[in-house]
């Protein structure tokens, strides 16, 4: 039943990323935020796909932490659901993403008139400037910035290394940061063409000022608060 699942949610998919491309052609006179609404209309429905077809529906915890004003988001990364969920779960938000998505045959195209920070992972400390100056840009123009510390997917029950980049953005910039943990990874694996049903559970956590305090001890501070939130987070798959 998962595979069959997996193959209608597939071919769903497909049809939405070829209507929204050109969706986002055509947007693209319009305002950044107005832009950003209609493109992300692929978002909710692929969301409502995911709840009808896939069996997969999620709670937010945690909203009351939000900050009156953009923020850093760091947030785990564990699968592709929370690239697509949290473009509607926050406020208006500008991912730093790597270059290669960008190149994706419709889908980059799209996503790339949502404004995104593209970056080359790979340049280092050139990379962390980017961040700096566009995630500078984009906090004053009203977008939250998103940020997956770890900088890849990884599997539920592992870590990856926290780089600081967002919250070196944070830091040079005074945006508070938002630490937010999740399991979408236990229904929506890496890289898995079958994905099981279940609720993703979303925790937000009290945003974190960071004036006065260093890129590398706000890390310290999101890492040892995400990590110790996902040992406490309920199994996707216990409440379907």
């Amino acid at each position: 039943m998962n595979l069959l699942r997996s193959v209608v949610f597939a071919v769903l998919q497909t049809v939405l990323t070829l209507f929204f491309s050109v969706v986002a052609f055509l947007s693209f006179p319009c305002r950044a935020h107005t832009r950003y609404r209609l493109i992300t209309g692929y978002n909710r429905a692929i969301l409502w796909l995911a709840r009808h077809v896939l069996g997969i529906r999620y709670v937010i915890e945690g909203r009351e932490h939000l900050p009156a004003r953009p923020a850093v988001i760091l947030a785990k990364h564990q699968s592709a659901w929370e690239t697509i969920a949290f473009l509607c779960v926050f406020p208006p938000v500008s991912p730093v993403i790597k270059q290669e998505l960008l190149k994706i045959p419709f889908f980059g195209w799209a996503f790339r008139l949502l404004n995104p920070i593209a970056i080359d992972r790979g340049a280092g400390r050139e990379a962390l400037k980017q961040i700096v100056s566009q995630g500078r840009e984009k906090l004053a123009q009203g977008f939250w910035v998103l940020v997956f510390p770890e900088g890849t997917r990884v599997a539920p029950g592992e870590k990856g290394r926290y780089g600081i980049g967002g919250a070196w953005l944070a830091a040079e910039t005074g945006a508070p940061i938002v630490p937010v943990a999740h399991n979408a990874g236990e229904v929506w694996p890496k890289n898995a063409f079958i994905k099981r049903p279940g609720t993703i559970t979303v925790r937000i956590g009290p945003a974190i000022d960071s004036a006065g305090k260093s890129a590398a001890e706000l890390t310290r501070m999101v890492e040892a608060w995400i990590e110790t939130e996902m040992t406490r987070l309920p199994p996707a798959r216990a409440r379907q």
